[in-house]
Order: structure tokens, then sequence, then C-alpha cells
């Protein structure tokens, strides 16, 4: 069979602070596991990767450190490799956007791009600062959301509502380092005319079947709506100049640049090994899949602008293959930000869990068709009942029965029966399954065939009572641990993608020599039991999580994460609107149909309420102050038109009115009986 070449990279970590834990479940654990299991199926694989190394977040965070942005970028990119490292995920390079390779890269893309006619020069009006004299890209400027009225939405973005802002349509902007209103000025930028480049990326999209449905839908709605130039230069200091004369002042974007980074980073791994010329042979190899895994973010940059700076170079440069995007990861049930505090730094995990308990964490919970809820208490019972009561017990009994009862050594496979011969057919076909799944990056699906297949060997154990059988008929006890020992030998390998270490250890226990990854692939459902093999010395694999030890945890990284503060008892005035943000909120009547306490949960009950026209759930955090069976039948009001979320996993399709008092949650209700659906106002 002939091997497969493969291109892998994940979205390159900003340089502006650590990683956490949505990064890694978004583009970096998935990667990881997909090139673990590349390189034993014998392709030719690498993976590059590196920080992303310039913009503004970075230029605004060295000028309130008072430092240099490139110490910023030190920093960051020195604890990127250091927490990579300690969750075991391994590139080929690592590289960052602030060297003289990448530089030199970037300057020759906009210089093609320029040549071939698809960068146009424009002047625009942008604001201006004239307490700091320079003109403010859309990072540098804050001000009101226009959507949802967040007084800290971004010139580019409203993190509260999600919406892509254009600076010039924020209300009451204001200069985020100085906080004085700018004014307009005029300037000029550089544009790179996606327009012109539609109708090649159309025909190029068109073919694409193997994409993810959230990646194809977002790219053709792009695409029907109309793409426009975007502008691909920027007026501050720290980034790569524009390789104009008439360009002096002026940087490339960052979202121009970055992308690139996969390239540059490409040729440095090339000459690390000593073949300058050897990363022509992935990018352009027409024969090579280039696979970009990245969070959903960031779709439009890798379906839409990407690609077109890749075929406005009008040269061989391959175009992506695959861009598996993930969804996001929420914590504990709520949209992780940084600026709010909501969210786990992977460093600070670390310090207390082993790296295969987030990485299986991760994988089985992985964000691949919808949001996951990252909870602790979720992940307190992946290790518990999963890695511990289901696969750590069928190693630790399999092997530790093999030690008291035959001397330390796998017994032989010499007294098959019929009831042996479906596990047996499952031993084979394991690895198979698995490789399937992998190949189309469907690592949480991976996940369940592993304890599947290891439940059947749980079960197997148990109907077959070697405990008894050692007593009558030992030759028969052989087989049935030798079976058992041959489901463990086959788990090692398949292991190793998702938990490095831990099948690493696994393998050595049942006394191998070979390193677990050299095994290839395809040979693992060859692989048997040895007979008369001595095992390595057996210990346990995986260590339950204490109830104490955990809420330990919990506190200690909330603190950090600066949730924790406390509620003040005194009500504070917010700011005041207009009746026409009044008559924004639909408030509706509904009935309460079906209640039930949210698993895992101790504050979220689960409605279902009846709008007359229509049935809808609703998670609402009122379980310590009402039973399920209190809300039953009751007429409640519901704000209809809130934007609906994921809590713990469960849709929420609005928000039912509850007064607080300060020990108490009382229910709104309507005086009398109302048709459903009638609106409040």
């Amino acid at each position: 069979m002939s091997k497969e070449k493969y291109l892998v990279t994940s979205a390159l970590p900003y340089a502006n602070g650590p990683l956490h834990l949505g990064h890694i479940a978004g583009a970096y654990l998935p990667a990881d596991i997909f090139v673990r299991y590349n390189k034993m199926k014998g392709n030719d694989i690498i993976y590059i990767c590196g920080s992303d190394e310039h913009g503004v977040p970075i230029t605004i965070k060295a000028e309130q450190e008072g430092v240099s942005p490139q110490e910023v970028v030190n920093r960051y990119h020195d604890q990127f490799v250091k927490s990579f490292d300690k969750l075991n995920i391994k590139f080929d390079n690592f590289s960052g956007t602030a060297r003289p390779v990448h530089h030199k890269m970037t300057q020759e893309f906009f210089t093609n791009l320029y040549k071939n006619n698809y960068i146009s020069e424009k002047e625009i009006q942008q604001y201006y600062c004239d307490h700091d004299k320079m003109f403010l890209p859309d990072r540098f400027l804050e001000g009101t959301c226009p959507y949802c009225n967040n007084e800290k939405a971004r010139g580019d973005e409203c993190p509260r509502c999600g919406k892509w802002l254009e600076p010039e349509k924020l209300i009451n902007p204001r200069c985020k380092l100085c906080s004085t209103q700018p004014t307009m000025k005029n300037t000029t930028h550089w544009f790179l005319r996606l327009d012109l480049l539609q109708t090649k990326l159309e025909n190029w999209l068109k073919n694409k079947d193997n994409l993810k449905e959230n990646v194809k839908h977002f790219a053709f709605g792009w695409m029907k709506e109309g793409l426009n130039e975007r502008a691909i230069t920027r007026d501050i200091k720290w980034g790569i100049p524009v390789p104009l004369e008439n360009a002096m002042g002026k940087v490339l974007y960052v979202w121009f640049d970055a992308p690139i980074g996969y390239i540059s980073s490409t040729i440095e791994w090339s000459d690390k090994i000593g073949q300058p010329e050897k990363w022509k042979d992935y990018w352009l190899n027409k024969d090579c899949k280039l696979i970009h895994f990245i969070g959903k973010d960031n779709v439009p940059f890798h379906i839409i602008v990407w690609p077109a700076i890749l075929i406005g170079q009008e040269n061989d440069f391959i175009l992506p293959y695959d861009v598996p995007a993930n969804e996001h990861l929420t914590i504990e049930g709520s949209k992780l930000s940084t600026s709010e505090g909501n969210v786990v730094w992977v460093d600070d995990f670390l310090d207390h869990y082993p790296a295969d308990y987030l990485r299986y964490y991760l994988s089985a919970m992985a964000p691949e068709s919808k949001d996951s809820d990252f909870s602790w208490k979720g992940f307190q019972d992946k290790i518990n009942i999963e890695l511990n009561n289901v696969l750590g017990n069928f190693i630790n009994r399999t092997l530790t029965f093999t030690k008291m009862n035959f001397e330390d050594r796998i017994p032989s496979l010499l007294d098959i029966s019929e009831s042996d011969q479906p596990l047996i057919n499952e031993i084979k076909q394991f690895p198979q399954k698995i490789s399937n799944l992998l190949s189309k990056f469907s690592v949480r699906e991976s996940i369940f065939e592993l304890m599947h297949f290891t439940h059947l060997g749980n079960r197997y154990f148990d109907h077959q009572k070697p405990w008894e059988l050692i007593k009558s008929n030992k030759q028969r006890c052989g087989t049935v641990i030798n079976i058992c020992v041959w489901m463990i030998k086959v788990i090692a390998p398949v292991l190793y993608p998702f938990l490095p270490t831990s099948s690493e250890k696994l393998w050595e226990m049942i006394g191998e020599k070979t390193p677990v990854h050299e095994i290839p692939w395809d040979n693992i459902s060859n692989l048997n039991a040895t007979p008369n093999q001595f095992l390595g010395k057996v210990h346990l694999l995986f260590e339950k999580i204490d109830d104490k030890q955990i809420e330990k945890v919990i506190a200690e990284i909330q603190k950090k994460m600066n949730i924790n503060k406390p509620k003040s008892s005194v009500s504070t005035s917010k700011s005041e609107i207009g009746i026409e943000d009044f008559h924004k909120i639909e408030l509706k009547v509904a009935t309460v149909k079906e209640c039930e306490k949210l698993e895992k949960s101790n504050k979220l009950l689960k409605l279902k309420i009846d709008l007359g026209n229509e049935t809808r759930q609703i998670i609402s955090g009122v379980a310590k102050h009402y039973d399920p069976e209190d809300l039953i039948g009751k007429q409640v009001i519901v704000v209809t038109n809130l934007k609906k979320a994921k809590l713990m996993g469960e849709l929420s399709e609005g928000m039912i009115l509850f007064a607080s008092s300060e020990k108490d949650l009382i229910m709104i209700t309507p005086e009398k009986s109302v048709i459903n659906g009638s609106e409040v106002g």
C-alpha cells in the first residue's frame, strides 16, 4: 500500500498570553493525535507550528508593561514551548513570526500579489489620536457596541455579542492607550483584492467535498454575499514593513502575515535538518495533503483569505486539503473569556494532574461538531469511572492475576472455545476501527470505541471467572488470561496517539522492549500475547481523583480565574435606558410542562415550557430554591428573544424571570391565568 504525504499545522498561538484549555481542545491536541497516528501508519507527515508574534494586542501589552514588543513575544514563546512539552504535544518545528526567515517570505508574498495586480492602494479615513500622535488600528480603539451596548467593544469585534465591527461604527470611540476621543484623518493603506480572486476560490471550493459542514457553510455563505477587498496594512511600528517605497511607517496586517508562518516554519525545519530545499517537497507537491487544525473563529482566514493569498502567488503552492475546525470549549457552562477571568490555564492544570488525564478528558469530549463544556465534575468522573474503573481495572486485574498464578509469565493459548471467538474477532478488528475514525479526525468517537473495547474485556473476564478456572482447569484459565493480555497488547499501541505516556508504561508492563510508537499501526492487528514472555513491573496505571483533593484544586484555580468575588448585598443602579431599548426585550407568558434536575449539576434545572405556538427548553439556575415538582404547571414570564446558549451541554432558549432577595429567588408569575404566548409589557 502506498504511503500518504501530509503537512499538518495548528493555528499559531498568539504571543500575548499563556495557553488555556480552549486552545488545546480546539487546535493542538487533535492535531497531535492525528500526527502520532499517521507516523505509526508509516505515512510521510510533518507537524508545523509557531508563535504568532505581530499585531496590536502585543504592542498594547508592551505599552502597558513598559517593555519592548520583542520582550513580550520572547516570554510567551518560551512559555508555549514549555507548556506544549509538558502536555506531550510534539511539533517537527515550532517557530515564530518575528524571525528574519518569516519577514523575508511574507514580503515576497506581498510583492507577488502586488505584481499580479491583486493588491490595490487606497486613501481612507482612519481614527487618529492627537494625544499619542498616532493612527489607531482597530484594537487600539475601544467604544460602545452598536448592537449590544457593551461599553468595552473593540474596533474590530465586540467580545460580548461576537459581532464583527468596523472602527467607525463604534459609539463614543476612545483611544485604548489614553482614553481620549480620536479624530478622523486621511491615511493610505493597501488592500487584498478578494473580489478579483473569488471565481478561482469558488472553483477550488466546489470540489472540496471532504470539508466539515461548518466550514463549507461558512465558506459558501461568504461567497454568496460576494467577497470584498480587505485591508492588509496597519499604521503601527511593530510588524513586517510593507516592501514599497511609498509605504514608510506601514506594516503588514497580522492576519496577512500569520498563515505565511506555516511556510516559513517549514523552511526553518528544512534548514535545521540540513536539507534547505526539503520544504518544497511538501508545499510544492500536489500529492501532499495540507491539513489546518483550527478553532472555528479562524475559519474565515483559513478557508477564504489564506487560500486567496496562495492562489494569488500564481505558482505551485498547494492549497488546504482539509480544515478540521472545532467548535468552542465552554467552562462550567459559561463562555471561555480571558478578559472576564473565566479560563483555566494549561500550566495551572498540569501543576495538579498528569498530562494524560487532560489529554483523555479533552479527547473524550472534543468539540468536533458542537460546543463542549469543561466541568471539574465531568473531568473527575471521566478519570475515575473510565480510565480507572474500566481501562485501569481491566489492566490491573489481568496482569496481577498473571503474576500471581502463572509465575510472572504470559500463559499459552491452548484451549480456545467457541465462546472466545467473538472477542478474538473484536481484537483483530479493533485497530482498523480506530484507524477509520482517526483518518476522519474523529477523536471523540475513537475514545468511545476504546472504552467499548475495554468493557468487552472486563465482561469476558467476569464471565470466564479465571479465579475459579485456575482451580479446576489451569490450561483453560491460561487461554482466558492469554486472550486478556492479547487485548492489552493491542490496546497499548492504539492508546499511544491519545495517551503517549500511559501507553509506554503499559507496553513495558507486558514485558515489551521495542518502543511502542515504533510498532507499525497496520501490524497491531497481527500482535498476540507471546507465551512464556515475562511481564514487566506491574503497577497502577491511573489513580482516582479524591473529592477533597479536587475541591482544593478547584478553589486554588478559581482564585486565579478571578471568579470567586463575593457578591455585594447592596443594590447598585445600572445605566438608564430609553423606552426603545426596553421594547427590544420580548417577554411572554408560558406554562412549565416538564422540569427535572440537570445531571452533574446542583444548581441547574431543565424545563420544557409551552409558549402556545411552540415548546422550548430552558436551563435555569434555581435548583437550590425550587424542586422540579414545585414548578410543573406554573405560569412564568419568559424572555423569548434572548440569544440561545449552552449550559452544561444543554441548549437554553430563553430566560425565566425571578426576583432576587438577599437569600432567596422568587418566581415572577401572572396574577391570573393567561393564555400561553401572551406578551408582557
